[in-house]
């Protein structure tokens, strides 16, 4: 799952970054409205943690301008304010969900997690092809039940690639969904990282290369 953090507040917008990514988030960081505004209009995240107040454009407008444009990005506000007047004017505005600060981390990962899994198309909570269960929230992965010892990316890549419901996955979305902007495009991270998840999954073999468009899991449908 790709992540925005836009917030002006250097350590805050570091220390959400570091504890998203530990729970398996690719996550890219804007500290200024201006700057998360062009961020968000460029890549298509999943989920996108905005602070109210920032300078240069507003989270306000960034949020009402998101909106209004249709796009698929949830937006999970962030505000100083705990009133319940600042709360409907932020949800007014297009958020689809508001937390106040301070706030306890684990409850932004989950809000995030289920923001996420209201994207289009919706995902399920655990996701299921064969004998492959993947429990994003748990971060728990078994084949057959037996847990797979999987690293963060090659847990991403598999949770993309379940929730493409049999459909052909190419490595540049991979790229996109499941490493940050710091990530060099050219590189050959995905196809190592496919490796790797096939020698995990074990038999039979479950990724599927389709030559020239990308990866898939067949459904068996």
């Amino acid at each position: 799952m790709r992540i925005l953090v836009i917030e002006d507040e250097f350590s805050l917008a570091d220390a959400i970054a570091r504890g998203l990514r530990k729970r398996g988030f690719a996550v890219d960081v804007a500290y200024d409205g201006t700057t998360g505004y062009e961020a968000a209009t460029i890549t298509r995240y999943d989920v996108i943690v905005l602070d109210r107040d920032l300078p240069g454009m507003h989270g306000d407008e960034i949020c009402a301008s998101l909106a209004r444009n249709g796009a698929l990005t949830r937006v999970l506000m962030l505000t100083a304010s705990s009133s319940v007047a600042a709360r409907v004017q932020g949800l007014g505005l297009g958020a689809d969900d508001y937390m106040s600060k301070p706030f306890a981390f684990d409850e932004l990962v989950a809000r995030v997690r289920a923001l996420g899994r209201r994207a289009t198309p919706a995902a399920p909570p655990v996701l299921s092809v064969a004998d492959v269960e993947l429990d994003p929230a748990r971060h728990k992965a078994t084949r057959a039940g037996v847990p797979l010892d999987l690293t963060r990316k090659e847990f991403g890549v598999l949770e993309e690639l379940m929730k493409a419901g049999g459909a052909v996955v190419s490595s540049e979305e991979l790229l996109d969904r499941v490493w940050d902007a710091n990530t060099d495009p050219f590189t050959t991270i995905v196809r190592v990282t496919v490796r790797t998840l096939r020698r995990k999954l074990g038999d039979p073999p479950m990724i599927e290369t389709v030559i020239g468009a990308g990866y898939r899991i067949p459904t068996g449908e």
